[in-house]
């Protein structure tokens, strides 16, 4: 709940602040108006952690330019065609912009930038009403020309303007309302929500980096299942990531199961609750979530209604990994996080067999070496990944994977599981074989690491004989 006295006193803290009283001088003296503006006014009112400080002028580039240049230890200009200023000043990293009033085409996205002359012309072209607002400095004084306190009092996500106008200007928008519910626990306004289902077509015209970079943030908020929700009801999410809202399986009445959906945003909440208890204070990790969302995204392709009800879903981790690298690739992710996320897709439900009946140490051994790097993603997706109501069964399934982790950690402060290497290395099994550099070096290393994983150390001299009597029975 918004408290304004509070609020207020935010706000002034944050108009006193050493480089926002530095710059409001500058500025005046110079006799060009400022203005912090944006989300961290917003944040400041609601008593959010506010970061980087974004200010808006009168003022155009080159002047900007000359202010701040007597006062930074850097500047940057690289947003200079749009009328933004980068510079660090009193150690703050800030960011202040030419007042704008942008038109579209309405084809590409792509703005004619055109400067404004008032601060309320700059707000009223924003996303949305909680981030239209401004406060004036020196002053200080609030400009909230569109609403913004009172949605932020009534926790309703509004757009400043008709959001027909508003999302043809730029339909990423739709996505940042997805985002900034989840981000602020707001409700779309009925207008807004209406718009995003109808207009959702016009997403096409956004780039997919831009859309992936909407759903990074989203995933990176404290609950992003509230906005996941709307794009799917809102039809938007079928454009861009369709594997999520197939997840809703249609129920057959004489075959009963989970609902994927549901499970699959149950799994996302549990794998961020266990993120933030294993790495409190690190930074969310994208890679898990979409792990989590995505990793029963092949169970409605490989479906099978089996006899007396049952539901199979054989193979999904495969199939799944398959379908989430092309969907990923699509949306231009990096190669290390599509592998990363693939990965940990088709090793999903590896433990699951372990569960059934307990791994010998070479069963553990090789779990270890094929989750690699991402052990420790596997760990959190795995148990977030059981979601049954049965009491007895998930304490058994929660009791089971303390084990293997008890095991994994025994095992590696014994034998450097992390190494996971044979004990005689490429140039030792050309020396002990007197053969070059070839196909045989790789096939005599593979069988050595066979030994590794299932017998554990054997020591160098038993390698050296396991491996001389491996190559003589070759020849």
């Amino acid at each position: 709940m918004l408290n304004m006295a509070e609020g207020l006193a935010r706000l002034g803290a944050l108009a006193e602040a050493p480089v926002s009283a530095t710059l409001a001088r500058a500025f005046a003296d110079a006799g060009f108006e400022l203005a912090i503006v944006g989300g961290p006014v917003r944040d400041a009112l609601l008593g959010r952690t506010v970061n980087d400080l974004d200010y808006t002028t009168n003022a155009r580039p080159d002047d900007i330019l000359r202010i701040v240049k007597p006062l930074a230890t850097a500047t940057w200009d690289i947003g200079r065609a749009f009328g933004t200023i980068g510079a660090k000043i009193r150690g703050e990293q800030v960011e202040i912009t030419t007042y704008r009033a942008d038109s579209y085409d309405g084809a590409t996205r792509k703005p004619t930038v055109e400067f404004g002359d008032t601060l309320e012309q700059d707000l009223v072209r924003r996303d949305f009403t909680v981030n239209a607002m401004a406060l004036r400095i020196p002053g200080p004084s609030l400009v909230d020309p569109t609403g913004g306190v009172e949605d932020l009092v009534g926790g309703s996500l509004r757009t400043p303007t008709d959001p027909d106008v508003s999302f043809g200007d730029d339909p990423l928008r739709m996505l940042r309302a997805a985002r900034f519910a989840s981000q602020l626990g707001m409700d779309v306004h009925p207008a807004t929500l209406e718009a995003m289902s109808r207009l959702a077509p016009s997403l096409s015209i956004v780039s997919p980096e831009r859309i992936q970079g909407e759903l990074v943030k989203l995933l990176s908020t404290e609950a992003p299942d509230r906005g996941i929700r709307l794009l799917v009801d809102t039809g938007l999410m079928a454009l861009f990531l369709p594997e999520v809202p197939a997840l809703r399986l249609e129920v057959d009445e004489h075959h009963h199961h989970k609902d994927v959906y549901e499970h699959s945003l149950t799994v996302l909440a549990q794998a961020i609750d266990l993120e933030k208890q294993r790495h409190p204070g690190q930074a969310p990790d994208v890679t898990l979530r979409l792990a989590a969302l995505l990793h029963d995204i092949g169970k409605p392709a490989t479906r099978k209604l089996e006899p007396g009800g049952a539901v199979s879903f054989h193979h999904h981790d495969v199939k799944g990994a398959r379908m989430a690298r092309k969907r990923l690739q699509a949306l231009r992710f990096d190669g290390a996080t599509t592998d990363a996320v693939c990965q940990l897709i088709e090793q999903h439900l590896r433990f699951f067999g372990y569960a059934e009946g307990a791994w010998t140490d070479s069963a553990v051994r090789r779990y270890v070496r094929d989750a690699g790097d991402q052990l420790e993603r596997l760990h959190i997706l795995t148990r977030a990944d059981v979601t049954t109501r049965n009491k007895r069964k998930a304490a058994r399934l929660r009791t089971a994977y303390d084990d293997i982790e008890s095991r994994i950690a025994a095992l590696a402060e014994q034998e450097e599981l992390n190494a996971m290497r044979p004990e005689l290395d490429g140039n030792r099994i050309q020396e002990v074989l007197g053969i070059r550099p070839g196909r045989e070096v790789g096939e005599a290393y593979r069988f050595l690491l066979d030994i590794r994983l299932d017998e554990g150390v054997i020591g160098a001299d038993a390698a050296e004989q396991r491996l001389r009597e491996w190559w003589a029975a070759r020849s």
